[in-house]
């Protein structure tokens, strides 16, 4: 039976604190262009104001198997959910004068039917070399051959990294977290 990706199963193992991202408060972002969906590089060093940038490991394909065991990794399931839930909000976090990126290390081209199938507002940005994930040294698994991002969620002001949400559970509800960290201490910025 093939998955419903807009929907999280009932009792997916939740992702515990590894530690992996204690390092990233304060870090720069790094100086290195990304493909987007919109067929442009975006350097998110170069953006100035509030920055959200979610990562998440995949999205799936409608008619195609997730892989196998991928319920069973903590924090593997739910990027259409979190996806969505971004798309949902976006009005809400451009009010609050923030742009928003997604990123994934799947390619452009993948991503680029996920973000029409899903009508996001926004750019998705592929780190398939995985430039920005080595130089924030961003946490990662591995399923299928592939290395994936866990998930998380970067806020920067002017390419200063000054929170980070992780791990990132449920997925579902990162953007409405990330709205309200972002009323609590964007305002007095």
């Amino acid at each position: 039976m093939l998955p419903n990706l807009d929907q999280l199963p009932n009792n997916l193992p939740i992702p515990i604190d590894d530690g992996l991202a204690t390092h990233l408060v304060g870090l720069k972002l790094p100086n290195i262009a990304l493909e987007s969906t919109y067929k442009t590089l975006v350097n998110i060093s170069d953006i100035q104001g509030w920055l959200v940038l979610y990562c998440y490991p995949m999205t799936g394909q409608p008619g195609k198997d997730l892989p196998q065991g991928w319920d069973a990794v903590p924090g593997a399931r739910g990027c259409t959910p979190q996806n969505c839930a971004f798309r949902d909000h976006y009005s809400e976090l451009k009010q609050l004068k923030t742009q928003v990126f997604g990123m994934s290390t799947q390619s452009s081209e993948y991503q680029q039917e996920m973000a029409l199938r899903l009508h996001l507002p926004f750019t998705i940005l592929s780190d398939w070399k995985m430039k920005v994930t080595d130089a924030l040294k961003l946490p990662t698994f591995k399923t299928d051959e592939s290395t994936l991002l866990k998930r998380l969620t970067i806020i920067s002001l002017n390419g200063e990294i000054k929170h980070v949400n992780y791990p990132v559970f449920p997925p579902n509800e990162d953007a409405e977290n990330v709205i309200s960290w972002l009323k609590e201490n964007s305002l007095s910025k």
